[in-house]
């Protein structure tokens, strides 16, 4: 059964720091890119951040680059998004996502498998 499970999301004010974890199945993800998506309300779902099954090759949306960290431990099947100075315009709910394809993309529509979402709030 395919399964991605976000979990460390909350409340933080602005200027803080969060890490979310994405828990997936090793036998159906093994050797694929996977990636952070995130919608606000009232938004459309916008790329975050991906990366490659080694993880030698990192994406990031312009928005996050440099205060966001994406990252893979594929022994523990973990998927992280560290998230540092936290803006308000980063509250969103905040989906992992897994591609059948090898190939690293920013694509929402390009990901085939995607978690159920969880909830970073950051008050000001």
């Amino acid at each position: 059964q395919v399964q991605l499970v976000e979990s460390g999301g909350g409340m933080v004010q602005a200027g803080g720091s969060l890490r979310l974890s994405c828990a997936f199945s090793e036998r159906t993800f093994s050797g694929r890119p996977m990636g952070w998506f995130r919608q606000a309300p009232g938004k459309d779902r916008e790329f975050v951040a991906a990366i490659t099954w080694s993880g030698e090759t990192t994406y990031y949306a312009d928005s996050v680059k440099g205060r966001f960290t994406i990252s893979r431990d594929n022994a523990d099947n973990t998927l992280y998004l560290r998230m540092n100075s936290l803006k308000p315009e980063d509250t969103a709910v905040y989906y992992c996502a897994a591609r059948r394809s090898m190939y690293l993309s920013g694509a929402g529509t390009e990901y085939d498998y995607w978690g159920q979402g969880i909830q970073v709030t950051v008050s000001s």
